[in-house]
C-alpha cells in the first residue's frame, strides 16, 4: 500500500512538474495611469508573490501608453494584466481570443463600478462644464475609459457639441495618462480635465480609491486645491485579464493569488489596486458587453 501510495505521490509530481514547464516565464502589464516607476513599485509585491506561486521568473512591463499593454496581449508577449473597461473591449474587438476576463476589483460596497470625475482648480473659478467652455480641458489616454471614452460620450449629451478643440472647449488635449491631467491641472498648464475615482469617500483623501487617490499619497496633489466639476454615470470597472492559451493551472493560481490578495497581504492589494477596495472578485465577459458596444459604434466597427 504504502509503494502504491509512493508511487502515485511521484506521478503527480511529474505531472505537476510538467505543467509547471508550459511556461517558462510570467509577464504582467501595468496599465498606464502613473508614471511607469511607481508602477512597477505599486506591483512589486504581487511580482514576487507570482514568481513563488508559479515557480518561473515573473517580469512587470510598464509601457508609456494603454496601447502597449493591449498591442502586448494581443501579440502574446503579456499574459496577464488589469486592463480598464475601454481597454478590455478595444483587446476583445481585435481578437476575442486573445483574453479571457478572471477577476474585478469591487469598491467598499461591493459595487464593480467607477466614474470619470471632471475637475478643475478651486481657484479658478470654474465650478461646473459651462464654466469650461472656450478653455483647455485634457484628456488622459486614447485608449482610456474614464480618461477618454466615457466623458467624449456623456459630455457632447450635455453640451451638443463635439470634442473636437474649438467647438465646445477651446482646445482639447491628450495628456498622456490619469495622473499627467491631475499634474496639468494642478499647475495651471490645463484648465480641467477628466480622471478617475470611485467617487465615495472622502473628496480630500482623493475618494477612496482611484487616479486621484494614488496622486494625493504620491504627494503630487492636495484635494483641497481642486474641485469637481462634473462626474459620469456609473462605469464597469475594468477586468484582471489572463491570456487564454494559459495552462488552466496557471490561470487558476493567479486567479486565486490575485483573489486572496485582500485577505493575504492588505498593504500590497492596497497598491496593487490604487487605493482601499473589498479586493478583487470573480467576473466573466458579459459584465462588460455595454461597454464593448460603445467601443464599437465609436470605432466605426
Amino acid at each position: 500500500m504504502k509503494k502504491l501510495l509512493a508511487a502515485a505521490l511521484a506521478t503527480t509530481a511529474l505531472v505537476s512538474a510538467a505543467g509547471a514547464q508550459e511556461i517558462k516565464e510570467f509577464n504582467i502589464g501595468l496599465l498606464g495611469g502613473e508614471n511607469a516607476q511607481d508602477r512597477l513599485n505599486s506591483n512589486e509585491c504581487l511580482r514576487a508573490y507570482a514568481e513563488e506561486a508559479l515557480g518561473v521568473p515573473v517580469k512587470l512591463f510598464a509601457p508609456a501608453d494603454y496601447n502597449g499593454v493591449i498591442q502586448g496581449l494581443l501579440g502574446g508577449s503579456l499574459d496577464m494584466a488589469w486592463l480598464g473597461s475601454s481597454g478590455y473591449a478595444a483587446t476583445f474587438l481585435q481578437n476575442p481570443d486573445a483574453v479571457e476576463p478572471v477577476l474585478v476589483k469591487a469598491n467598499l460596497d461591493g459595487s464593480y463600478t467607477y466614474h470619470s470625475i471632471g475637475f478643475a482648480r478651486k481657484d479658478s473659478g470654474i465650478t461646473s462644464l459651462e464654466d469650461v467652455k472656450g478653455k483647455k480641458f485634457g484628456f488622459g489616454d486614447p485608449n482610456s475609459t474614464s480618461g477618454f471614452l466615457i466623458p467624449s460620450v456623456e459630455i457632447p449629451q450635455l453640451t451638443g457639441a463635439t470634442m473636437e478643440s474649438g467647438d465646445y472647449f477651446g482646445e482639447v488635449v491628450f495628456t498622456g495618462g490619469h495622473e499627467q491631467t491631475i499634474v496639468a491641472v494642478t499647475n495651471g498648464d490645463i484648465d480641467a480635465g477628466v480622471t478617475w475615482a470611485d467617487g465615495m469617500g472622502n473628496w480630500e483623501d482623493g475618494y477612496n480609491s482611484g487616479a486621484l487617490r494614488k496622486a494625493v499619497d504620491a504627494g503630487l496633489v492636495d484635494m483641497n486645491d481642486l474641485v469637481e466639476i462634473w462626474r459620469s454615470k456609473p462605469i464597469p470597472e475594468g477586468p484582471v485579464v489572463l491570456k487564454k492559451s494559459l495552462p488552466d493551472e496557471v490561470k487558476a493560481k493567479m486567479t486565486a493569488l490575485v483573489g486572496d490578495l485582500n485577505e493575504t497581504d492588505p498593504d500590497c492589494a492596497y497598491g496593487v489596486a490604487a487605493g482601499e477596495t473589498a479586493g478583487f472578485v470573480p467576473i466573466d465577459h458579459s459584465y462588460y458587453e455595454s461597454i464593448i458596444e460603445v467601443r464599437r459604434q465609436k470605432s466605426g466597427s
